[in-house]
């Protein structure tokens, strides 16, 4: 079975008990298929870089997978006709990426960058305005 990375951005009005709902039919259409979700990764409600079908932000979802090519050609289709879903991504990779994606790391580096900088801030004597 080939691997793929599935991407969709949901509405921005939906409430993420919904937008939890899209994953969880994704995933029950890729299992139905004898195929396998292996990792699921809400990366929350992220503005966009330009507006598409009036939403200027949109929920996003990833779903790691493994399975055949007839399973992903089935959820795409599925996918396209829900109107709760503005855009899709299906991407064949040569294997998952271990521990979370990139995506989920960003969130967390700007957090340790934070601290980061408040400590050197508190901290530091810079030099300037006549110290």
């Amino acid at each position: 079975m080939a691997l793929y990375e599935h991407v969709f951005l949901a509405r921005q009005d939906l409430a993420q008990a919904q937008v939890d709902a899209l994953a969880e039919a994704a995933t029950k259409i890729v299992e139905d298929n004898q195929g396998k979700v292996v990792k699921t990764e809400t990366w929350g409600l992220r503005s966009l870089a330009y507006r598409i079908a009036k939403n200027r932000k949109a929920h996003y979802v990833m779903l790691e997978i493994d399975a055949p090519a007839g399973v992903v050609a089935e959820l795409e289709r599925q996918t396209q006709i829900n109107e709760d879903v503005i855009r899709y991504m299906t991407v064949k990779v040569d294997a998952h990426e271990q521990g979370p994606s990139v995506m989920m790391r960003k969130g967390a580096d700007r957090e340790r960058g934070r601290g980061r900088r408040e400590r050197d801030d508190a901290g530091s004597n810079t030099g300037f305005g006549g110290e």
